[in-house]
Parts: C-alpha cells; sequence; structure tokens
C-alpha cells in the first residue's frame, strides 16, 4: 500500500466515524511543499452537499482521524486539510521499497490483456522521422503496462498490401538490382517504386500494367505472389534493424493481408445488420441518429448545416478501405486475442478516421474499449515540418545514426579515457536515450522542436543528465571496500534533503498508474527529472562516504534506492543506463 492509499484509508475511516456512513475522500500530492505533502477537500464537498461548515465539519474529520506514526495534519482556508507525513514514516517506507522487487507500484492491471498498436510503417518504404513518436511512446506504454501488471500484446499493424505493390512488382520485374536489395533492402525498394511512379505520370501504359500486376497479385497470381512475400521479408529485415537499435520489440507483425479474407464477409454482415447501406454503389455506415450532431463523427457542418459524413467500408468497385481493415483487426484482436482494451497510438490527424472506427465497432457489437492515443508533429529548429534539403521526409536512420555520432563526439570530450567497444555502446546508449527522453519528456499532443544540443546535454532536463546521475550513484558504490546490503540498512531522516529525497522515493508508486490515465509518459520522465534533482540536492548536503556510522549506511541506503528507482524509471521509458559515461 503507497503512503497515499494509506493516508486515504485512514481518512475514509475517520468519515465513516462521523458522518455514520461509508464516504471516500480523494486525496492529492500537495502542488506546494510549504502547506504539506498532501491535501484533500473532502470537507468543503461533504459541507456542501450537507449545508454545514465546512471548516467546522474538517474539525470533526480531524478529532476523529488517526494519524498515529503516519502524519500530522492541519486545517487550511475555508476547509481544506493538509497533511504533512512524518520523516520516520517516509524511513519506513524507504526501508519497505527496498525489500521489494516493484519498487511500490501496485499491480493495477489485474491481468487484463491490451492490445498495443503502434509504429505501423509501410512495408517497402523507409521510416522517417514522423515514425519516432508512435514508435517510441507505444513502446513505453507496453512497458508500463506490463509493469502495472496488464497483460501486453504489442501488434505492429505493418501497411503490407495496397496500390503501392503494382508499382512494386513492375519495379521489381524490371529495374530490381539484387545486389542492392540484399545490402540494404529498403532503399532500394523505395528506389524502385520512385522509379516506376514517376515512369507512371509521363506514360499512360506503365500505369495500366501497374494496375494489372496489382490485380493479377489480388487474385492469387502465383509469380506476383511470391514476389510480394519476399518483399515483405526483405522489408522486415530492414525495419528490424530500426527496432533492435530502438530496443523497441513487438510480439506480432500482423498488416493488412492479414485480415484479407474477412473483408467481403464483414461488409455482407454490416449491411445484413442494418449497419451499412449502398450509397452510389459504395457500402458506408450512416450515423444513426443517437448522438447529437456535434458529438456524431458521421456528421459533418458545411455553410452552416449538419450534412452526412459517412465512413466507406466498401467502394463502388468493390475494393475495400483502411477503415474495412480496421473493422476487421479489431474483431480479430476482441474474439482471438480476448483483449480487454486496445490501443491506437496514431497521430493526431487520424482522429476522425477512429472516431467513426470506434463507433461502427461498437454498433457492431466489438466492444473492446479502443482508444486513441493521438500525438502531434515534430519540427525542426525552424519550427517547420522536418524536411531534408529537397524536401523529403527525414530518414530515421539517419537521426539515429546522427544522434549516436553526436554522443561519441560529446563523450570523448568529456571522458576520453572512455575507448573501443565500451565507448561506442556508452554512446549507442546515451545517443538514442537523449532521442527517446526528448520525446516522451513532452505532452504527447503538443508539436515538440528536435534540437540536438538541447537533447544532448549533460545538465538540463535531458536523458544523458538522467543517466549521468545514475552513474554517479554507482560510482559512490565502485568505491565501497566491501558489497553494500541495502536491505540491512536502518534508515534515519534528519536532514530535509534526506525526507525529501525519501518523498520522492514514496511517489514513485503512486505517480506510474497515472501515467495511464490519460497515456502520459511524460508525468513519468518529470518525475525522474526531479528525483535526481532531489538526489543532487541531497549528495551536495549530506556526506554520504565520509559519515559515521551508522548514518553512513542510512544514507547509503538512498543512494542505492535512488539508484534502481532511476534504472528502472529510465528502463520504462525504454532508455539504458550506462555503468559510466
Amino acid at each position: 500500500m503507497t503512503i497515499l492509499q494509506e493516508l486515504e484509508s485512514r481518512l475514509n475511516s475517520a468519515l465513516f466515524a462521523v458522518l455514520g456512513e461509508p464516504a471516500t475522500a480523494p486525496v492529492t500530492a500537495a502542488a506546494d511543499l510549504r502547506f504539506g505533502d498532501y491535501q484533500s477537500n473532502a470537507a468543503m464537498v461533504l459541507a456542501k452537499r450537507r449545508k454545514t461548515n465546512p471548516r467546522a465539519l474538517a474539525q470533526e474529520i480531524l478529532d476523529a482521524l488517526d494519524l498515529g506514526g503516519l502524519a500530522t495534519a492541519e486545517i487550511a482556508g475555508p476547509g481544506f486539510l493538509n497533511f504533512r507525513i512524518l520523516p520516520e514514516a517516509y524511513a519506513a517506507k524507504a526501508k519497505e521499497l527496498l525489500a521489494d522487487p516493484q519498487l511500490g507500484v501496485p499491480a493495477v492491471g489485474d491481468g487484463q490483456t491490451v492490445v498495443v498498436d503502434f509504429s505501423a510503417p509501410n512495408v517497402a518504404k523507409p521510416m522517417h522521422v514522423g515514425h519516432i513518436r508512435s514508435t517510441i511512446i507505444g513502446d513505453s506504454l507496453c512497458r508500463i503496462a506490463r509493469y502495472l501488471g496488464f497483460k501486453v500484446i504489442a501488434d505492429n499493424h505493418i501497411g503490407d498490401w495496397g496500390t503501392q505493390f503494382g508499382m512494386i512488382l513492375h519495379g521489381w520485374k524490371t529495374l530490381l538490382d539484387e545486389a542492392a536489395l540484399e545490402a540494404d533492402p529498403i532503399p532500394e525498394l523505395l528506389r524502385v517504386y520512385r522509379e516506376v511512379n514517376a515512369a507512371t505520370k509521363d506514360d499512360a501504359a506503365v500505369l495500366e500494367t501497374c494496375k494489372n500486376e496489382l490485380v493479377k497479385l489480388q487474385a492469387g497470381d502465383e509469380e506476383n505472389l511470391a514476389i510480394w512475400k519476399r518483399c515483405i521479408e526483405v522489408s522486415k529485415i530492414g525495419l528490424r534493424r530500426i527496432y533492435d537499435t530502438l530496443d523497441v520489440k513487438f510480439d506480432y507483425w500482423l498488416g493488412e493481408s492479414h485480415y484479407n479474407d474477412r473483408l467481403a464477409g464483414l461488409v455482407d454482415e454490416f449491411l445484413e445488420k442494418g449497419l451499412a447501406r449502398e450509397s452510389d454503389g459504395a457500402v458506408c455506415v450512416f450515423s444513426d441518429g443517437t448522438k447529437k450532431p456535434a458529438d456524431d463523427p458521421f456528421k459533418v457542418s458545411r455553410d452552416g448545416e449538419w450534412m452526412d459524413n459517412p465512413a466507406i467500408i466498401r467502394k463502388a468497385d468493390g475494393g475495400f478501405l483502411y477503415a474495412t481493415t480496421d473493422l476487421a483487426t479489431i474483431e480479430y484482436r476482441i474474439d482471438e486475442w480476448h483483449a480487454d482494451q486496445i490501443w491506437y497510438v496514431v497521430g493526431v490527424p487520424q482522429q476522425l478516421h477512429f472516431r467513426q472506427l470506434f463507433e461502427a465497432a461498437e454498433r457492431w457489437g466489438k466492444t473492446g474499449n479502443c482508444r486513441h492515443v493521438a500525438f502531434g508533429s515534430i519540427l525542426g529548429e525552424d519550427r517547420k515540418l522536418m524536411k531534408t534539403r529537397s524536401g523529403d521526409n527525414v530518414q530515421l536512420t539517419d537521426v539515429l545514426d546522427e544522434a549516436v555520432e553526436r554522443a561519441a563526439r560529446i563523450i570523448a570530450e568529456k571522458n576520453p579515457d572512455l575507448q573501443g567497444d565500451e565507448a561506442a555502446e556508452i554512446a549507442q546508449t546515451v545517443g538514442i536515450g537523449a532521442v527517446k527522453f526528448a520525446e516522451l519528456s513532452q505532452n504527447r499532443l503538443t508539436d515538440y522542436v528536435f534540437a540536438w544540443d538541447r537533447m544532448l546535454a549533460l545538465q538540463g532536463d535531458t536523458a544523458p543528465y538522467l543517466q549521468y546521475s545514475h552513474v554517479r550513484i554507482r560510482s559512490i558504490f565502485r568505491k565501497l571496500d566491501a558489497e553494500f546490503d541495502a536491505s540491512a540498512a536502518e534508515i534515519s531522516l534528519a536532514e530535509e534533503a534526506e525526507v525529501h529525497l525519501a518523498r520522492l522515493h514514496a511517489r514513485f508508486g503512486e505517480l506510474l498508474p497515472m501515467v495511464l490515465e490519460d497515456f502520459r509518459p511524460n508525468l513519468l520522465a518529470n518525475y525522474l527529472l526531479e528525483l535526481a534533482r532531489a538526489f543532487h540536492s541531497f549528495f551536495e548536503a549530506c556526506p554520504v562516504l565520509k559519515s559515521d556510522e551508522p548514518l553512513r549506511s542510512s544514507r547509503l541506503a538512498l543512494c542505492e534506492l535512488t539508484g534502481r528507482i532511476l534504472n528502472t524509471g529510465l528502463g520504462l521509458l525504454g532508455i539504458r543506463c550506462p555503468e559510466r559515461m
């Protein structure tokens, strides 16, 4: 039980004693530590309902409240209850956390199955800088959800079916360089696609040939199916290199093609059940009239009037669309994987698509608690979308290579003793960590500027700063003559810097479940920054190795716990901690 949960439990017991009936009162961390550690407005809320004086009710609650060994309390303003946790309570919690592999984090997931749909690049096309957000946010949500006790299925819903394959098939047969394909498949496939695409604009016959190749593929032509399968295989090799660099893993790679056999039957079922109807030869899902137009994803306002805005699930020519495939995907995830929740980590521009998709799925009876985890854009330092000088999207491999190269230069400058493989490994850890933290420390809905110098700085709100904090802690223990057993240490907190560090240790288990309430990894990132700053203040104010026992062991235990939480927290963001920097 966290300190917050313990405080709420005692407060609820006091409310029952005062009111004569069960009542629950929210307790929150205080925004200003001058007024205490936690606060509650329970007396004010309940007084309004009971039409009584809130300060008088607050006093009754305090008189009935047993805070022995945990905290002190006082009434503030019109009836706020402010609580200050006792140093000995924080010391006891620190001792408890040192013995807990979960570091006080409750298993709130209770075994629920969550499918996380993220990254999802297109086959035969390189991942670009825009894929950073989905890939890194999605991976961190998977890690955090697993730590919180959810059963997580990470699914890379790759784009492996569509009109671009007609061009790729034609180019494969006429332009492909096999040696280049073996060496680096995705750039070669992209070259082939671009050359054919350019040719179709100049020659209608080439476009017709591509269309015919696609029709043959969709009809099951053996040669085209074999090329398509090999194209996917070699594309996955290229994609896995990037995912290995990012330390991102998936349980499944079920692309769009996996659901092809379900699409015709799905549309027939929607027609039979009256969930969709034909319109100008296409099959569409329309508004069912149960929602106000402003809240209805199947309505749009034009010239002051609400018009139909249907989702097409089969085109007039018989072709299917993303909405059809996505509905089949939801069905599969619920029926086959028994998903309790499905999270889609996809950019803000797809909001309407997902509103329509989730509404259609719910009418269909596929209620998997689907959530769209939307995010904004990455901007260059000119505050415009990041592009190359030629106007192309910046490739993700180039961004990651640049991050590692810049980290290597900084490390060589700061610590020239690091050489060879060790220096290269640390540069990889620091560079990739910097890219990830720059992403995850932002509110996911905001656009942010991708600034190299800022994200790689050893000071400030960066991954290198946090990694350095962990390195500094580990260096303390390397100076010891014998291995230190933190679990055997008795912890006492006399200095304010010690109390504050232990306060933040206790907050880890309270904060982590909040990250998933609105999918905000930045809460964890900002907490880790606060913890690191508290550690550096503690380390400057409170001598560790030069202290006499038992104070020395107490402070070493606080260092150990800080290191564990930093390492665990960064790990949940997908960031590794080196032993040296």
